[in-house]
């Protein structure tokens, strides 16, 4: 501890709770350019069977950023239980209707060589393609579908404290940013118009 500063106003102090974490978080991406446009914070003490006897505190945090494609946000997921914190970083885009997506195997290929290219190496980074049909009668081809690039934040970036925290934050919404300028992700976008049924 340096001076009177408490534990969590140095930047080099580990991450212990969840809202240091928060703060490192939305530093960095309000750093890169996005703004908080939505937090929910949840706690849960009931838990039976394996996790019987845990608590868990989560944040979710939602940013948006005037004219990016596809209706673009990243959301933000913090967890902080009895086991420590985790969290990650979503890029979340609305693609076209299923009919006019293509094959879901080519999608995925290009979705995935788009983050291969953009993200930086060496962090857990799934790719999420969801379909959604808005009733049980309505037609498949006009599924709505969804991407989700997503970072986690690793162990050793929280116990780094802010400053590694906020800068890896920064990293991820540029690469998310390099990803949304990409050519190939435009025709995967939704274009506004309605799908059929």
């Amino acid at each position: 501890m340096t001076g009177n500063k408490p534990p969590s106003s140095d930047p080099s102090h580990p991450l212990l709770t969840l809202e240091p974490l928060l703060e490192a978080v939305e530093d960095g991406l309000g750093r890169a350019g996005w703004e908080l446009s939505g937090l929910q914070k949840t706690t849960s003490y009931e838990f039976e069977g394996r996790w019987a006897g845990e608590s868990s505190r989560s944040a979710y945090l939602f940013f948006h950023r005037e004219g990016v494609p596809g209706e673009a946000s990243i959301d933000v997921f913090l967890d902080e239980t009895s086991r420590g914190l985790k969290g990650n970083l979503a890029l979340v885009l609305d693609g076209a209707a299923l009919e006019r997506l293509g094959p879901t195997r080519e999608v995925l290929e290009t979705l995935a060589a788009l983050g291969r290219s953009a993200l930086p190496p060496g962090y857990r980074t799934p790719l999420t393609l969801r379909y959604r049909l808005g009733k049980l009668d309505a037609d498949p081809a006009g599924a709505r579908t969804e991407f989700r690039f997503k970072l986690y934040i690793p162990r050793e970036a929280m116990e780094s404290g802010h400053a590694t925290v906020a800068d890896l934050a920064v990293t991820c919404a540029r690469a998310f940013q390099e990803i949304l300028d990409s050519s190939p992700l435009a025709p995967l976008l939704d274009d506004g118009r309605p799908g059929p049924g």
